[in-house]
C-alpha cells in the first residue's frame, strides 16, 4: 500500500536526481541543487558515503555521511534525500524512482552520457571559485600525532595515516632508543623523543601501539596533558579502568578511541546499520570466530607477562558485533579455554541475553572456519572469513530469491579508516564515535577482564 501511494504521488511529476559529496557545504552546491530543483517538480538528491574520496587518493575527515545530510536537508531543497553506498547505483535509482532528469555539475560533462539510455542527462553550470576541496585547503586543521611504540601495527599506522587529511605523524617515542631510530629513518619522521613526556609536548595527539598493560599507563598521562589518544584494541583489560579512562577524556574535553578497525570498515558498518533497520528481523544468535596459526611462540602474543593469549590479542574483534547489534547489557558470560604454557591457544565463549544467544570462538595455535554469522527472526547475514576486513557480505532468506550480495573495496591495511574517524571527531569537536561506541568498548574491557578473573570459566 506505502508503494503503491508513493507512486501516485509521482503520478505527472517531473522527477529529477542528482549526486554530490556536499562536504562543506557551500554557495556552489546551493547553486546546483537550486538549478536542479527547477529542472522539475520532485528532487531527490543522493548523499556518497563516507567513503567517497577514496578516488583521489584521500579519505574526508571534515564531515560525514550524516552530517552532509543533514546540510542537505537544512537546504529545503531536496524533496527526497537517499544514500549513495555503491559503484552501479546511479542506474538502479533511476530506475527505482522513474527519474526523468539526471542533473550534475558541468565539471561532469561527458562522463555520465551513458546515463542518456534511462533519462535525460543535464550538466548544469558551477559557481566559478568555490570547491569543497578549496575550502578544506584553506581551512584545514592539521592535526599532529606523535606514536607511542614502535612495533608491528605503527609500521602500519604512518604509511595509512597517508591516505587522511588533516593529520601529520611528526613524533614518535618507543622504550628501545634503537629500535626508534630506525623507525624514524624509515618513515622520515622528525623528532625522536627520548621520554614519553617531551613527546606529549610536540604533538596534539598520541596514538598507542604498545603491549595491552602498558595501555592505561599511556592513555591516563596523555588525556591529563589534554592529548587526544587512539589507542590499538584492546584498550585495556579492566571495566573500571575504561569507565576511568572515557570519563578522563570527557572531563578534559580531548577525543579517546579505541583503535579497532573492523569498527570502523564502511562495510562492517553498513552491515550492522541493515540488521538495525530490521532487514533480517531481530536479531537472536551471532556467531563470530577468528583464528591465527603462527609457528614464532617467541612473539609478544605467546608471552604470559604481556597479556599473550588468544582472548586478549583477537577477542575485542568478534566481541564487536555482538555488543555492537544486542549492546553491552548481557546476562552471562562462559568461557571455555585450552591453555599452554599459560596462555589460551583456543577459547570459546557463549554470551547470554535476555532474547538472544551469541557464540565466539578464538584461536593462536587452532585453526576454525573464521566467519560471521547473524540469525534473525526474517533471515540471516552470513560474511565470509576474513569477516573482521569486511569487503563482502550476504542477507539470506527462506526464499532464496530474496538473497542479496554486496561487495565493497577494503583499501591496504585498513587502518586509514579509523584514523579519518580519530581525526574527523577532533576537527568536528565529536568526543564519541558511534562506528564503536564507549559503552560498547567498556563492554568488551568487562569481557576482558571475567576471563581475567577466570568468572564462568572451564579449561579445556
Amino acid at each position: 500500500m506505502e508503494n503503491r501511494q508513493e507512486s501516485l504521488i509521482f503520478v505527472g511529476m517531473k522527477r529529477v536526481i542528482t549526486y554530490g559529496t556536499y562536504d562543506l557545504l557551500h554557495q556552489g552546491h546551493i547553486n546546483i541543487l537550486r538549478r536542479a530543483k527547477a529542472l522539475g517538480d520532485y528532487l531527490i538528491v543522493g548523499v556518497t558515503n563516507d567513503s567517497f574520496d577514496r578516488e583521489r587518493g584521500k579519505l574526508n575527515v571534515r564531515n560525514n555521511v550524516m552530517e552532509r545530510v543533514e546540510a542537505v536537508k537544512a537546504t529545503g531543497l531536496a524533496d527526497q534525500i537517499i544514500i549513495e553506498d555503491y559503484v552501479g547505483q546511479k542506474i538502479d535509482d533511476i530506475q527505482k524512482y522513474d527519474i526523468d532528469i539526471f542533473a550534475i555539475g558541468s565539471d561532469w560533462v561527458g562522463k555520465f552520457d551513458y546515463l542518456n539510455e534511462y533519462c535525460e542527462v543535464v550538466y548544469l553550470p558551477r559557481t566559478e571559485g568555490i570547491s569543497s576541496t578549496q575550502l578544506r585547503n584553506e581551512s584545514q586543521e592539521v592535526v599532529r600525532v606523535g606514536v607511542v611504540g614502535c612495533g608491528r601495527i605503527a609500521k602500519r599506522f604512518v604509511p595509512e595515516s597517508c591516505f587522511v587529511n588533516g593529520v601529520e605523524v611528526c613524533a614518535l617515542y618507543d622504550s628501545d632508543p634503537q629500535v626508534a631510530a630506525a623507525f624514524a629513518e624509515r618513515y622520515a619522521i622528525p623528532a625522536v623523543c627520548a621520554d614519553f613526556e617531551a613527546l606529549l609536548a610536540e604533538v596534539d595527539a598520541v596514538y598507542v601501539a604498545t603491549p595491552h598493560l602498558s595501555h592505561y599507563d599511556y592513555i591516563r598521562r596523555a588525556l591529563q596533558a589534554r592529548k587526544h589518544v587512539l589507542c590499538e584494541t584492546p584498550m585495556v583489560l579492566d571495566e573500571e579502568q575504561a569507565r576511568e579512562l572515557y570519563a578522563l577524556a570527557e572531563e578534559q574535553a580531548v577525543v579517546l578511541m579505541e583503535a579497532n578497525k573492523t569498527a570502523h570498515c564502511p562495510a562492517f558498518n553498513h552491515l550492522m546499520v541493515m540488521i538495525k533497520s530490521g532487514v533480517i528481523g531481530q536479531v537472536v544468535d551471532i556467531e563470530a570466530s577468528l583464528s591465527k596459526v603462527w609457528g614464532d611462540k617467541s612473539l609478544r602474543e605467546f608471552d604470559p607477562e604481556q597479556a599473550g593469549g588468544s582472548m586478549y590479542e583477537l577477542g575485542s574483534y568478534p566481541l564487536l558485533p555482538i555488543v555492537k547489534l544486542l549492546g553491552p547489557d548481557y546476562c552471562d558470560m562462559r568461557l571455555y579455554s585450552r591453555m599452554e604454557d599459560r596462555i589460551d591457544v583456543y577459547t570459546k565463549g557463549v554470551v547470554c541475553y535476555p532474547n538472544a544467544i551469541c557464540s565466539f570462538k578464538l584461536g593462536l595455535g587452532v585453526k576454525t572456519e573464521g566467519n560471521l554469522v547473524i540469525s534473525g527472526t526474517r533471515g540471516y547475514a552470513y560474511v565470509p572469513a576474513p569477516w573482521w576486513k569486511t569487503d563482502y557480505f550476504e542477507l539470506r532468506y527462506e526464499n532464496q530469491n530474496e538473497n542479496k550480495k554486496f561487495f565493497y573495496k577494503w583499501d591496504g591495511e585498513g587502518l586509514r579508516y579509523e584514523i579519518q574517524e580519530f581525526i574527523s571527531c577532533i576537527v568536528n569537536h565529536r568526543l564519541n564515535s558511534t562506528r564503536l561506541r564507549r559503552r560498547e568498548s567498556i563492554a568488551m574491557a568487562k569481557m576482558m577482564q571475567q576471563f581475567t578473573e577466570r568468572k564462568n570459566f572451564i579449561q579445556l
